[in-house]
């Protein structure tokens, strides 16, 4: 009897003792202002609204101007520039061979580690060789909708439905497999990256409110990511880990394809230097542990691994550890009161990066920015240089904005203010608490500001550029983006140009 009692005892002290589940979900290419919470008006996000009502909302949060860069800042702590990652399109996409990153960490913590769905961080290593225990992905990766092929654990399985659902049922499938392991489950969407398509029923609403076939599409991929959010909460309360696991929920970058339908007052879609193109939302949500409520902090996706590596308690290793250039959120998390003071004079930087491989050196002010507080530095302008401009890049595309080009990527004839140009040869600076349109450039009134955030710029380029070049930031052709753009145009139901 006495031993069957110690056993309880252990295994009551066991179950109290349990790491916090963990689900990181990262959309693709969905916007900040792209639920129903944040104002769209045609959007109904109830599953993304619950989650943001219950947790915690990072209201001033950031992540990279495209998909790869933030996925390689969010996984190793550390600007996406030192890991080489500084495009969408090989292999400039690469993570560095040498990343250390969160599954990895995570994983000597004790806990099970599985990833689902878009990785692009190049395939090799992939995802399971990275640190993910299990890992399943699909073939044809954004261009197969439906009844897709899957690799899951190395092994094809064809699957029946569209490619969303089957992601979410494979994120439940792992979470059951875990058992009574503790888990850490990255799941990445292709929601709502193009190419556009979604179930009818989902389309069916938003084309009879009269929208056009590719924003009623795009639209409809963001309800579908929603809808399998319910499922997946839904599963979690079923099974009681409901109060044991958190719930992180970010976007990747700036909008997409809903550009000129909503964009919460902001200037800019993805890749691009303006408020539009880096702010995300980011929602985290640990049911009875952290009280609910929306802080204004400036924070990043590079905060993400030391902020899960503190709750996890995993040892993060020296020799990332002394490169971290994120902080822990859990201050913020675990306050009562929605303004406290952290990390006040905090700076982010941002770039686009899309140059042509080779021309890495002409382009430390071409789409650009720097952020403090509630200040945006920008530089929105193209490099100047003609060599650059006889290659399909960021750069041959705002020289057409610059001759008065009115439809670019994701903007039917509002591409002079999403894609706009600012000032030659300065930076822009913008106050973009008050105005986050970028209207109203502040260059005269702020110049102390101006000269303290351009020498931080300075110092910062100086220190990033050798270590992105080291890294592979500046390898492959400079004619990469064109041939990435010919694959491009076999995409369905994308009206625009598409960026990777």
């Amino acid at each position: 009897m006495k031993s069957i009692l110690c056993l309880l005892f252990f295994a009551a002290v066991l179950l109290y003792s349990k790491k916090p589940n963990i689900i990181l979900i990262l959309t693709d290419d969905q916007g900040y202002g792209d639920i129903q919470a944040h104002g769209h008006p045609y959007l109904k996000t109830p599953n993304i609204n619950q989650l943001r009502t219950e947790g915690v909302s990072f209201d001033n949060f950031y992540v990279s101007p495209s998909c790869s860069p933030t996925r390689a800042a969010l996984l190793t702590g550390m600007h996406e520039f030192h890991n080489g990652v500084t495009h969408t399109i090989v292999p400039r996409q690469q993570l560095h061979q040498d990343a250390i990153i969160l599954p990895q960490v995570l994983k000597n913590a004790g806990y099970k580690t599985g990833f689902i769905g878009k990785w692009h961080l190049g395939n090799k290593p992939g995802p399971e060789q990275r640190g993910f225990d299990w890992c399943s992905t699909n073939q044809g990766g954004p261009l197969k909708h439906f009844d897709a092929t899957f690799i899951r654990n190395r092994k094809r399985i064809k699957t029946t439905g569209y490619r969303e659902d089957m992601f979410f049922d494979e994120a439940i499938n792992f979470i059951n497999e875990a058992g009574t392991n503790s888990f850490f489950c990255y799941l990445a969407t292709y929601s709502p990256h193009t190419p556009l398509d979604a179930p009818e029923s989902f389309i069916k609403p938003f084309r009879e409110a009269g929208l056009k076939e590719s924003h009623a599409t795009y639209l409809a991929m963001i309800e579908n990511i929603d809808f399998n959010l319910g499922r997946l909460m839904k599963f979690l309360r079923e099974t009681e880990r409901d109060k044991d696991t958190i719930i992180v929920m970010i976007n990747d970058n700036g909008v997409t394809e809903g550009l000129d339908i909503y964009n919460a007052n902001m200037r800019g879609p993805k890749c691009s230097a303006w408020e539009g193109g880096t702010r995300a939302f980011s929602f985290w949500r640990w049911p009875g542990k952290w009280m609910p409520k929306i802080m204004h902090n400036l924070t990043a996706h590079l905060d993400v691994l030391p902020t899960l590596c503190q709750i996890a308690e995993a040892k993060i290793p020296k020799t990332l550890e002394s490169k971290l250039e994120g902080y822990s959120l859990v201050p913020l998390l675990e306050s009562k009161k929605q303004t406290i003071e952290w990390n006040q004079n905090r700076i982010l930087y941002h770039h686009v990066a899309r140059w042509p491989s080779g021309f890495a050196e002409k382009h430390k002010y071409a789409m650009a920015g720097v952020r403090q507080g509630n200040y945006l530095m920008l530089r929105s302008n193209h490099c100047g240089n003609t060599d650059c401009l006889k290659h399909m890049s960021q750069c041959m595309a705002l020289r057409a904005i610059e001759k008065g080009r009115t439809v670019h990527t994701y903007s039917n004839g509002t591409a002079q203010f999403h894609w706009g140009l600012s000032p030659r040869d300065q930076w822009a600076l913008y106050d973009v608490k008050t105005d986050p349109g970028c209207r109203n450039d502040l260059h005269n009134e702020k110049k102390d500001l101006i000269d303290h955030l351009s020498q931080k710029y300075e110092a910062w380029w100086t220190t990033v550029y050798p270590s992105m070049i080291k890294a592979g930031g500046d390898l492959g052709s400079p004619d990469q983006g064109r041939q990435a753009s010919k694959r491009d145009k076999g995409w369905k139901k994308s009206k625009s140009t598409p960026v990777k």
